[in-house]
């Protein structure tokens, strides 16, 4: 019977949908995550009867005869929408109000983008995230730093011991793409461009329609708790309807076997 299949089919899709929303309400705390959202397409549909049939007396049949074979899972794409900036006070706490990432650099040397701005300094100086990874282009703060200040443009400056005034000493570069949705999640809050993102778009902060920088916030997760509990109770039940399908086919099946002992 079609309906076991199309039937289960749903059920896959249904417990995809509960994966990607558990990994939603999962990071619901981390910083710069954007939510994940499953897209689903109907299967090829099985034309019984056709719109141009022809019944007794020459009618035509006004509308075709067709059966479908179930959904599927086409794509689980991100929603980069802003997330609420959060203030922490930290001087490398920084937060992109806009589009735009910044830009890490791995240690095999290839390039990656976040919306995370916790970032310190390593010991040798250098603005580094949370793994330690490089901030691109780099950013040195020197030992005898007492204060740091980050405008909204980027440009970052140092109170050295025994200046009266601070000394420029980098600005931070965003990076945003034509389809940020193409973009391959990496973990570790990092992103990797791809084909279907398109080449990474260069610029300094607040120019060229990137956002501006916010010292001392960090852009809290996008993830809003109740729809994703709503969306988890409609997965639910159409988990529960599709089960139901099985058993009621399977009912069926066990009926018309029943027909040659009666």
């Amino acid at each position: 019977m079609r309906a076991l299949r199309t039937a289960a089919s749903g059920m896959y899709a249904q417990q995809l949908q509960i994966d990607t929303i558990s990994n939603n309400l999962a990071n619901v705390n981390t910083t710069g995550y954007k939510k994940s959202k499953v897209e689903f397409q109907d299967l090829i549909y099985q034309t019984i009867q056709a719109t141009h049939s022809v019944r007794g007396l020459g009618t035509t049949v006004p509308a075709e005869l067709q059966i479908g074979h179930g959904v599927k899972p086409v794509a689980i794409e991100k929603n980069f929408s802003q997330g609420s900036p959060s203030q922490t006070g930290n001087q490398l706490d920084l937060s992109i109000e806009g589009e735009g990432f910044f830009q890490i650099i791995r240690p095999d040397g290839s390039s990656a983008y976040t919306r995370n701005g916790n970032f310190s300094v390593s010991p040798d100086g250098r603005v580094v995230n949370g793994d330690g990874y490089l901030l691109d282009p780099e950013v040195i703060i020197p030992e005898d730093t007492i204060d740091v200040t980050i405008d909204r443009e980027g440009y970052v400056f140092a109170s050295l011991y025994g200046d009266t005034q601070s000394t420029e000493v980098g600005q931070i570069e965003l990076a945003r793409f034509t389809n940020p949705s193409g973009l391959r999640a990496l973990g570790q809050n990092l992103f990797q461009e791809t084909e279907a993102s398109g080449v990474p778009i260069l610029s300094n902060p607040g120019q060229e329609g990137f956002g501006e920088i916010n010292q001392g916030y960090l852009e809290s997760s996008n993830v809003a708790v109740v729809e994703e509990m709503v969306d988890m109770i409609v997965a639910q039940r159409a988990y529960e309807l599709s089960s139901r399908a099985i058993r009621t086919a399977d009912s069926m099946m066990q009926e018309a076997n029943n027909l040659k002992r009666g």
